[in-house]
């Protein structure tokens, strides 16, 4: 998956803990998009089964969607942390987290939680 996909899926997750129910232009507003942008991602999204939107305009992720959201958020919390606690401010430290979240390899962010935790 694109990291395109991967913020849309992230922000959706974001804004269904803040919300009881997120539509499209929900999600456009957070992420700074025009609406025929986000519509196109979503409906890709939706074709790639990790979206579902109901009658409504409601969204919600499917399973796998919310495999990728939770993954992505993870990585995106504990490198803010980890950034913050090594004296980056919290701007700069958040905006980097969310270049490095969508790059970093699965055996490096284990490792970098191992570490944290012995910190």
């Amino acid at each position: 998956m694109q990291e395109s996909g991967e913020m849309y899926l992230e922000t959706i997750l974001v804004l269904s803990r803040e919300k009881d129910a997120v539509r499209a232009i929900d999600d456009g507003q957070k992420m700074g998009y025009s609406k025929p942008s986000v519509s196109r991602a979503l409906a890709k999204l939706r074709a790639d089964g990790y979206l579902l939107v109901d009658g409504n305009g409601y969204l919600r992720l499917t399973d796998k969607g919310s495999a990728i959201a939770e993954k992505i958020y993870e990585r995106h919390h504990v490198l803010s942390e980890l950034l913050t606690w090594i004296g980056v401010s919290p701007e700069t430290a958040a905006e980097d987290a969310c270049r490095i979240e969508h790059v970093i390899s699965d055996e490096t962010f284990n490792a970098v939680k191992k570490s944290i935790r012995h910190l």
